[in-house]
């Protein structure tokens, strides 16, 4: 059943080249809606295998895939009560991935869902369900939908790259306490979560909490999502901090407590013609829980990740979408280890809104001293995306 519904995704994707949504119900303040958005992937990657047994990559991957596949339902009770459900699937075909529990590699699973209720309007609402970890601006509060590079940053999930922190797929089960203060100037989250669930490493079965503050300093942002570029519609300067922790993680050698924390700036304004959009972030890792692809950056490591992205939205059309080129930038810094630089550059070419465009990305993997683990690698990234 879960093949005939990838294939029916497939075909959506392919085929069909545009989102849907459905109005289910709407009587006397109640509302239910369903919809789908999706993109699908030809990637390429050098030296990805090794097949001479010299632990070095010799032979180059072709990789198709649905990158994601998204349904969506989304209820209002009143206007105090309401929910909110992904049902997805994540890289699916990708080579070597198989884990349709979480639906990674085949397989659709619950993505995100939970329940919100609004304790005091806007300004402080409880959460609870499967969500976004609030912690980074990239994985803890950007919709995928709408970001402005082809993917995730690299070490949050993005191109080929794995999460350095605990997650199911980016989310963890959890309650959260948010709200928006000052005119909506001011955004807080707080969460309380599982994080490792390992019963051999988190043997006493410690809580997880994280947290995020954001300040807009022009134009507010208060929904759960945000977007990684507005493309002109919105005039964005926002501050954020960010920390996550969970105590008494057992590692391969130790045992010791998870902490990271994190600084980033977001800007996005109309500018000459069109608009420009600029990202920077910086976290602080202690004991990084999981090992990052391609990188020094092991399972209980200390490190820093520094991240820089920038585009510009070209409004005039070109044929029957408008462009948009970006570059970014990433610096892996490992403790006792050897720094790895992840950058490159691409486009999106909007065809209607944020979710409807194709994008291309080449991305380097370099590192200042290439080993076995740690390979120096080139990606290229074909992605069509569809949604409403």
């Amino acid at each position: 059943m879960l093949k005939k519904l990838s294939l029916i995704l497939f075909g959506l994707l392919l085929v069909y080249g545009k989102g849907w949504a459905i109005e289910v119900y709407n009587k006397d303040g109640m509302s239910f809606h369903l919809g789908f958005w999706g993109q699908a992937w030809y990637q390429y990657v050098d030296d990805y295998r090794d097949t001479d047994g010299d632990k070095r990559g010799d032979e180059n991957l072709n990789d198709f895939m649905i990158r994601r596949a998204y349904f969506y339902l989304k209820g209002t009770v009143n206007p105090w009560l309401s929910l909110f459900v992904h049902f997805a699937g994540d890289r699916l075909g990708q080579d070597g991935l198989d884990k349709p529990s979480v639906g990674l590699g085949s397989g659709l699973a619950l993505r995100d869902g939970w329940i919100t209720v609004k304790l005091a309007g806007e300004a402080l609402m409880l959460q609870a369900g499967r969500m976004y970890i609030p912690f980074t601006r990239n994985y803890g509060t950007t919709s995928t939908k709408a970001l402005l590079t082809t993917d995730l940053d690299w070490g949050q999930g993005g191109v080929r790259s794995g999460i350095f922190y605990p997650s199911k797929v980016g989310r963890d089960d959890s309650v959260t306490l948010w709200g928006n203060l000052v005119d909506g100037k001011f955004q807080y989250r707080f969460m309380v979560g599982e994080g490792v669930e390992d019963g051999d490493k988190n043997p006493e079965d410690n809580l997880r909490f994280a947290g995020r503050i954001a300040l807009s300093l022009f134009e507010p942002e208060t929904g759960w999502f945000n977007k990684g570029t507005y493309l002109g519609k919105k005039k964005v300067l926002s501050l954020g901090f960010g920390f996550d922790y969970q105590e008494d993680i057992k590692f391969a050698l130790e045992e010791d407590d998870y902490s990271a924390w994190t600084l980033d700036l977001f800007w996005d304004q109309p500018l000459g013609p069109g608009a420009i959009t600029l990202a920077f972030s910086y976290i602080d890792i202690e004991n990084s829980v999981n090992g990052i692809t391609y990188t020094n950056l092991g399972s209980g490591d200390d490190g820093s990740i520094f991240s820089f992205k920038v585009g510009y939205f070209f409004p005039d059309k070109i044929g029957i979408g408008q462009i948009q080129p970006f570059f970014h930038y990433q610096n892996f810094d490992v403790d006792g280890k050897d720094d790895t630089d992840v950058y490159g550059f691409g486009f999106n070419y909007y065809l209607k809104g944020q979710a409807n465009k194709i994008s291309l990305d080449l991305t380097f993997v370099d590192q200042d001293k290439e080993t076995p683990e740690a390979e120096d690698h080139f990606i290229f990234t074909l992605q069509i995306g569809v949604g409403f």
